[in-house]
């Protein structure tokens, strides 16, 4: 109950300081509020068409599927499925978390989920292709020739870890 209040004045302060800026000219807080209503909109247009493939996902894809090819079986193939997954998934991390949290749900390795968030964060296709034309084709290539294999190199170190304490990932309330 505690926590409700918290949360409700501190949205509440939220409002009362973006009005009180408009109202007063604070630039600053101005700026911020027109760069949530920018951010919600953007939110808006991605999430809920994102929402409905993960929905999708959770039911067409058995757990027998994810479990072959992120499970603990799957060894190095698991690694390039996670990359290539998060090559094509559109929002950022927004939606890639609950894409995890999905494939967790169906079995998938924890060092492999963390790789597809890492991948998620470093070579999604419209962003590698949009940093190509500005830095290059060589800056791009290199920098993904660099980060992969640190990203899956960090992700089983850290996956190894976490599964030695076993390690649950908490279900949402």
């Amino acid at each position: 109950m505690k926590q409700n209040v918290i949360k409700i004045v501190g949205i509440f302060a939220y409002i009362v300081f973006i009005l009180f800026s408009f109202i007063t000219g604070f630039d600053l807080g101005k700026q911020i509020g027109k760069n949530f209503v920018t951010f919600s909109i953007d939110m808006l247009k991605i999430l809920p068409c994102a929402f409905i493939l993960i929905g999708l996902f959770e039911i067409w894809v058995k757990k027998e599927t994810v479990e072959k090819h992120f499970g603990e079986g799957s060894g190095i193939r698991g690694y390039m499925w996670a990359v290539l997954l998060a090559s094509t998934t559109v929002g950022g991390l927004y939606v890639a978390f609950p894409v995890a949290y999905s494939l967790y749900n169906k079995g998938a390795k924890l060092s492999i989920i963390f790789t597809y968030i890492g991948a998620s964060a470093i070579c999604r296709v419209p962003m590698t292709i949009f940093e190509a034309s500005f830095m290059g084709i060589k800056f791009s290539a290199i920098r993904l020739l660099v980060s992969l294999p640190l990203v899956i190199i960090s992700s089983i170190l850290l996956g190894d870890y976490l599964e030695k304490r076993n390690y649950k990932i908490m279900e949402g309330k």
